[in-house]
């Protein structure tokens, strides 16, 4: 991957980062420690990650008033990657930045009882983002296509006709002003191992371990294998994926906010007309004074 700045190649990161719809995906060779399109230097991205959150802010904040107007468009980023790509540092470091009122975040778990005993895209609709929100998905849908296809939780047929079905419920959210931004945190086998004995060595992160992960591990191919099918079957040009070498932390960060910024300001959204007389709403103030 290119590792100068988007700007200077005269693409965006959306070009750098989209894998080709329809072509198959080989994860082992994409380096993972790539900083495709960054500023020069850590702490160059992070200083221009600032100045992207502000950028940010003011987008959401229009894309918000333009919702309570009727603009039915709104934004679902899919954060999707092994167990310490970083899923819950990008909500915490990159959405952290944007007004949480604007914001439905929703981190999926194993699925409960009740959500079983439906199909398994009715948990998803229930946290889709309303018109004028970002919706973030800690996990998705596509858990359905990854763990269960690992750990063998469904059928292969069940788990084959899956893929048709995210399709077809990806292209409706998009037909409906859902702009889907589906990022892949793509990190490596030995820096996967550093983070686990990190959180290991610290007892403030102890929380965040859990002995499975260590199983889970042993799983890395099939994991690997179950990832490429996903990212090959269910990219399209209205819901391309992204592929983020996230072994940096401050590079994953950057490009995620780089690529809403993106998005956010194709969409252009603006701030709705005043509905009342606003001289009129004026006068009766300053002659109430």
């Amino acid at each position: 991957m290119p590792k100068k700045p988007a700007r200077e190649q005269g693409r965006t990161l959306r070009d750098l980062l989209r894998l080709p719809p329809g072509e198959g995906v080989e994860l082992s060779r994409y380096d993972a420690r790539a900083t495709p399109g960054a500023p020069d230097g850590k702490q160059a991205a992070r200083a221009d990650a600032e100045r992207t959150g502000r950028q940010l802010a003011r987008l959401q904040e229009r894309l918000w008033a333009a919702g309570t107007a009727g603009d039915r468009r709104r934004v679902l980023l899919v954060l999707q990657g092994m167990d310490t790509s970083g899923k819950g540092g990008t909500v915490k470091h990159v959405i952290g930045q944007l007004n949480p009122s604007g914001c439905r975040i929703t981190a999926f778990k194993a699925p409960t009882e009740e959500e079983r005993r439906h199909d398994f895209l009715w948990r998803v609709r229930h946290a889709l983002p309303e018109p004028g929100e970002i919706g973030i998905f800690d996990r998705s849908h596509y858990e359905d296509v990854l763990i269960a296809r690992v750990r063998h939780l469904a059928r292969p047929a069940e788990i084959g006709s899956r893929y048709g079905l995210i399709n077809d419920f990806e292209r409706t959210l998009a037909d409906d002003g859902v702009t889907l931004v589906k990022c892949f945190l793509h990190i490596s086998y030995d820096e996967q191992r550093r983070r686990l004995l990190r959180r290991l060595d610290r007892p403030d992160k102890h929380w965040k371990f859990d002995p499975g992960d260590i199983e889970e591990r042993a799983l890395w191919p099939a994991y690997q294998e179950a990832y490429e099918l996903a990212l090959e079957r269910c990219s399209a040009p209205y819901a391309p994926w992204y592929l983020v070498p996230a072994d940096r932390k401050w590079y994953r960060n950057w490009a995620i906010s780089r690529l809403l910024l993106e998005q956010l300001r194709e969409l252009d959204p603006r701030y709705p007309r005043a509905r009342f007389d606003v001289a009129e709403c004026r006068e009766r103030l300053l002659k109430g004074t």
